[in-house]
């Protein structure tokens, strides 16, 4: 079957997947944000669902005044005997750590420490054995892969960290996972950093301890040597297997569409992508298409059933409710400042502003393509309340209702680094008790207006690339994001929410 990719758009890095009773799940990175580490279902690999999250909870995990993009890194998500887990980094504090559920609908446990350093991590079962992968360092300060055996009740370690395998050779290796196919174990790893070299490169051995022989012809698959009006999408890397029930192998990835043929910057966010895996008679494999890269449309055998594209990623306020998983906090989560009624959502502003490594009241979704149209009204007494484009502290749009000693009007802020300016303003009446904004995008500008009695007025408009993650670095995507700042609590209230997300 053809496989439009990305099979899941916008921000849903480091993608980890496993097969359980029928349905497979993915697990992606989420870094600052709260809820951490989100789950997709799906029953055929193509069409995906948000479900939930792991991390659910404040004392799950820590993302005390984390800076954007540390926190929570790439998770690995198994399935043993009846049980989920899901293992990852919470990078800003260099702490391994793992939970379980017996219910994917449900709670996860509280976390269980592994003391391992190195991100990344990774769980492989195998009888009464449980192996825990991870990177590293070795004694001479090079790269490797490091394992050890655990106790998967306490997480302690059963025998030392060993290196496993140096690599394939190239720079920044990450992304450990181990398997076992027939006669062999499988240790498949990124390289090259998850930037326009990434790729994935893969060893085998008959011992999971290794020693690891390399995969003749690594990488085995990148999109580093194409580009431009050949494919767009780039950074091709980070993987995990997966097997149906009929033993067709399947590979997802992360990757990112770029803004133009010619225009080497991605905002959206790194994506999840879906390769077919071929094996041959030595029990080798390859992935992706004949030249081991992924395309837009790619010939996926083993593929069944009708892949939905139009209109997936839309948001309405009605059918977002509270507790929706599509919602993204920031940091530690302050549930009193958000308030869900049938038709509206009440954020009550504090003193953080965007800038801040703190905890803004800030309430986002992500975007997940190009040509977009957002709109919402508001009703505020804050200081200031809108919608931000947002990237990270450094890095966003903001389409603001300002109330100060200075009058009431609509401002249209850009930061972008160290530059700050106002890009558009307007004032507004005197008693003025409503405002509808909205934001259009494609895939070079965003474009902002005041909506007053059905006529669009322009404040102004900015390039997405400035949002990019190759101008503000880091490993997220841009949220649109209702935000309200006050120094007095006073209510910022959001109703008639519509985000309408075009095929592109």
């Amino acid at each position: 079957m053809i496989v439009q990719n990305p099979i899941v758009k916008g921000f849903f890095p480091d993608p980890s997947i496993c097969r359980a009773e029928g349905k497979y799940y993915l697990a992606c990175s989420s870094f600052q944000y709260f809820p951490g580490v989100p789950i997709l279902e799906s029953t055929d690999l193509i069409n995906w669902n948000l479900i939930g999250h792991c991390l659910t909870r404040q004392s799950q995990v820590n993302l005390h005044e984390v800076n954007s993009s540390g926190g929570v890194f790439a998770p690995t998500l198994r399935y043993h005997q009846g049980r989920f887990y899901m293992v990852t980094n919470n990078n800003t504090y260099q702490k391994n750590f793992y939970v379980y559920t017996d219910d994917i609908y449900g709670e996860w446990s509280e976390p269980i420490f592994v003391e391992q350093d190195g991100i990344d991590p990774s769980l492989f079962f195998e009888g009464d054995k449980v192996y825990f992968t991870s990177n590293g360092t070795d004694e001479d300060g090079n790269g490797c892969i490091m394992q050890c055996e655990i106790e998967i009740e306490t997480g302690k370690k059963l025998t030392p960290t060993t290196k496993v395998w140096g690599g394939a050779g190239g720079r920044y290796l990450e992304s450990p996972h181990l398997y076992h196919f027939g006669d062999w174990y499988y240790m498949m790893v990124a390289e090259g950093g998850t930037e326009y070299g990434h790729m994935i490169s893969y060893a085998r051995s008959k011992d999971p301890m290794g020693p690891f022989e390399n995969y003749p012809k690594n990488p085995v698959l990148t999109n580093r040597n194409v580009g431009g009006n050949i494919n767009r999408i780039q950074g091709i890397g980070h993987g995990d297997l997966v097997q149906d029930e009929e033993g067709n192998t399947f590979l997802v990835c992360l990757g990112y569409r770029q803004i133009g043929e010619w225009l080497p910057f991605h905002h959206l966010g790194r994506e999840v992508y879906l390769a077919g895996v071929q094996w041959d008679e030595e029990g080798w494999f390859t992935a992706g298409d004949e030249c081991g890269t992924v395309t837009a449309s790619l010939e996926v055998p083993g593929i069944q059933g009708i892949q939905k594209t139009e209109g997936i990623y839309d948001v309405h306020l009605a059918q977002c409710p509270e507790g929706d998983p599509r919602w993204c906090y920031m940091r530690d989560f302050e549930p009193e400042r958000y308030t869900f009624t049938d038709h509206s959502i009440r954020l009550q502003g504090n003193t953080v502003t965007l800038e801040e490594e703190s905890i803004p009241t800030f309430l986002g979704l992500r975007q997940n393509e190009f040509e977009t149209e957002y709109q919402v009204t508001l009703q505020s007494e804050a200081a200031e309340a809108g919608v931000t484009c947002y990237m990270d502290e450094s890095q966003h749009y903001d389409f603001a209702w300002i109330q100060d000693g200075n009058g009431s009007r609509i401002q249209l802020k850009l930061r972008t680094g160290d530059a700050v300016g106002i890009a558009g303003e307007l004032a507004l009446p005197d008693g003025t008790k409503e405002v509808t904004l909205k934001i259009r995008s494609d895939h070079e500008q965003y474009h902002f207006y005041l909506v007053q009695d059905g006529a669009e007025q322009k404040i102004g408009q900015a390039r997405t690339k400035y949002l990019s993650t190759e101008v503000a670095g880091g490993f997220t995507g841009v949220l649109l994001a209702m935000y309200a700042i006050d120094a007095q609590d006073r209510i910022a209230e959001f109703s008639e929410l519509t985000w309408t997300q075009f095929r592109s």
